[in-house]
């Protein structure tokens, strides 16, 4: 990477400024101070790619710095989704079958894994506060928040999320290209074969993710890439980590953020519940179709969420100036209408806003975040015991109707936080 004394681009009054010492920093050998925009420019390429209206040095940081933590964590979170939702594919497969299972055994499965990931979640997300994220299995949205500034977070955060669809996908691939191996029965191969390209994967992810800035230690970065980093984050107010005490664990449970930024997340996540459960492909399968064709269809569904997951981050970050209330609030409107049809069998973007809400304190974002996805996964544990029963598909009369109303409140939480963060900011 360049040194940073070689920029040759003139400041504006929305440019740049020089950062603290290098000493004040705690980074030695840095050459030349720190040059950062201290509003991010917005033409019309910004519309594109953020990076597109940034200097030369920052444009070389976040080149590097996509290239290596957006890799790693879209990679971690694609084999995720490939592991995770390969029990439903094997299921619809020849499993069910094989195995003769014919009561709610896939809800039981389904919740024994939800329970490993409640327990892991909370305190793995502090841990990450405390020690570097390679040798820890890694909450990649808090790593994601710790890099990043609010007009680049949107895209990198839903392009992050995408890549739990295209597991969902190949994992159909997978499951419809092994059913006709030999030697075992289709779904054995597709375990095995997860197995093969996930653990690659996780061990390239030891020695390249980042850990947060002001621990990172990654090779590829020098003096300098560090100190910009850190100088991005003082930028938008990200606080560094401080001590564990009384009056910080009070204060953050003292806040709305906890509770409103967490039942947010529990109605969005327990709101997909058609999603994680394979309703489509019991359908298709009722109405006799192929296991190629039961595994290969809903994979349409897929990219349908792709392609409107990016147009939520681009429009959030451009069109919306970084608001976040408008896409959550759109895909609440299209679950009542989705769910409404279902439920009458009738056939025919949170983390990245609670990164922002809780920027001024380290700890607190790490225990928001942490909480958000591990008590979403508390009720997905219990709930779809009672909603999603397997002896109930492929119409799920309780299925169908909860998540409608989910839908409902996650538009009023939605209005709710928006409402209280303006009150705070006093925008």
């Amino acid at each position: 990477m360049a040194v940073l004394d070689d920029m040759k681009t003139e400041k504006g009054p929305n440019d740049d400024i020089t950062s603290p010492s290098a000493s004040d920093r705690g980074i030695d050998n840095i050459s030349s101070p720190v040059n950062v925009q201290t509003q991010p420019k917005r033409s019309w390429k910004s519309y594109i790619w953020d990076t597109f209206d940034k200097s030369p040095e920052e444009r070389r940081f976040l080149f590097k710095l996509d290239f290596a933590l957006m890799t790693l964590a879209s990679l971690g979170y694609f084999i995720k989704y490939l592991d995770q939702v390969n029990i439903n594919n094997a299921f619809v497969s020849g499993m069910k079958e094989d195995l003769q299972l014919y009561g709610n055994e896939l809800n039981y499965m389904q919740t024994s894994w939800t329970v490993g990931y409640v327990i892991g979640e909370l305190p793995s997300n502090l841990l990450l506060t405390r020690i570097r994220p390679r040798y820890w299995i890694p909450f990649c949205e808090y790593i994601i928040g710790s890099w990043y500034r609010k007009d680049e977070l949107a895209k990198r955060s839903c392009l992050f999320h995408a890549m739990g669809n295209v597991g969902s996908m190949v994992s159909g691939y997978l499951m419809a290209g092994s059913h006709s191996l030999n030697g075992m029965n289709g779904w054995q191969w597709l375990f095995i074969t997860n197995t093969v390209v996930s653990l690659p994967i996780a061990l390239v992810g030891f020695f390249f993710l980042p850990d947060i800035p002001e621990i990172n230690t990654a090779w590829y970065f020098t003096p300098d890439a560090v100190a910009l980093a850190k100088r991005r984050m003082e930028l938008e107010g990200r606080a560094t980590r401080q001590p564990f005490t009384k009056k910080k664990v009070a204060n953050i449970f003292s806040t709305w953020h906890i509770y409103m930024l967490v039942l947010l997340y529990i109605v969005f996540n327990n709101g997909n519940g058609g999603n994680s459960q394979p309703a489509f492909q019991l359908w298709l399968k009722s109405e006799h179709y192929g296991v190629r064709e039961v595994n290969l269809y809903p994979t349409l569904t897929e990219v349908i969420s792709i392609v409107t997951t990016l147009i939520y981050a681009w429009t959030s970050d451009t069109v919306f100036h970084g608001a976040r209330w408008p896409p959550i609030v759109f895909s609440g409107l299209v679950k009542i209408l989705a769910y409404g049809r279902l439920t009458a069998w009738n056939i025919p973007d949170g983390f990245k806003w609670a990164h922002e809400i809780c920027h001024d304190d380290t700890e607190k974002r790490a225990i928001v975040t942490g909480s958000m996805n591990m008590m979403a996964y508390v009720f997905q544990a219990w709930l779809p015991l009672l909603i999603w029963q397997q002896v109930e598909a492929a119409q799920y009369p309780k299925g169908y109707s909860t998540t409608l109303g989910l839908a409902m409140l996650l538009i009023a939480t939605a209005m709710a936080i928006r409402f209280l963060h303006k009150r705070d900011t006093n925008e």
